[in-house]
């Protein structure tokens, strides 16, 4: 029993969670890298596939990266919650002296550092290996920076409301897939206005005001289907 006055504050909470949940992945350090080579595997299958033409490879470059990125998010998206519910974990979360809602955002804060952010330090690497222009990167930086907060925001919702259903990984995709749709759409096409001389910043700004929102209300949201979940 917590004596009053002593229950930890939310930061305290979220250090804890974010320290627990670093160890995790330290200890399968396989499965944290399965992402990162993933992506590697579909540029390079992609660059082989296209032949040697510079041109070819940097035209569908941006794509290429943006749908790398997507899909590799999705190998570590169906058990974004489900280990804590296998163990119980996540039943205390709802007895937690803190907002449910706030330990699902530090949950998907601590997915995207582990899964996204690895990736977007390595896509100068595989934006080199797919021959795109240099005078483009930092505009590909910039949209995967706004965009990958967004869709593990997104999947933390979809992976909440199949948390309580084994084998769900297809369903997840399939749920989850369409959601990005907007995302990768104005990720990707921030960077083809760029190459077009055009003014990039109306779909960045999107972007923006889009992770602006889900940073609202996608933890209350995933919060809900938490408990709907394991009612």
């Amino acid at each position: 029993m917590i004596a009053p006055g002593t229950e930890p504050g939310l930061w305290q909470t979220a250090r804890a969670l974010a320290v627990r949940d670093l160890r995790l992945v330290w200890r399968r350090r396989g499965d944290a890298l399965q992402p990162v080579l993933f992506a590697l595997l579909v540029v390079v299958l992609f660059a082989l596939a296209s032949g040697r033409d510079p041109r070819q490879l940097a035209g569908n470059a941006v794509a290429v990266l943006w749908l790398a990125v997507l899909l590799a998010g999705q190998l570590a998206l169906d058990s974004l919650f489900r280990s804590d519910a296998e163990d119980g974990s996540l039943e205390q979360w709802l007895l937690a002296p803190v907002p449910l809602a706030w330990l699902v955002l530090v949950r998907v804060l601590m997915h995207w550092l582990t899964t996204a952010l690895p990736l977007i330090v390595l896509s100068p690497l595989l934006a080199e290996m797919l021959h795109l222009p240099h005078d483009q990167l930092p505009m590909l930086l910039a949209s995967l920076l706004l965009g990958t907060p967004l869709l593990s925001l997104i999947g933390g919702m979809v992976a909440a409301l199949t948390v309580g259903i084994r084998r769900s990984g297809i369903l997840v995709a399939l749920l989850s897939l369409p959601l990005y749709v907007p995302v990768l759409v104005f990720g990707a096409g921030s960077v083809a206005a760029a190459a077009r001389n055009q003014d990039p910043y109306g779909a960045l700004l999107m972007l923006a005001a889009g992770l602006v929102v889900a940073l609202v209300l996608a933890p209350l949201a995933t919060a809900a289907a938490i408990r709907i979940s394991l009612s």
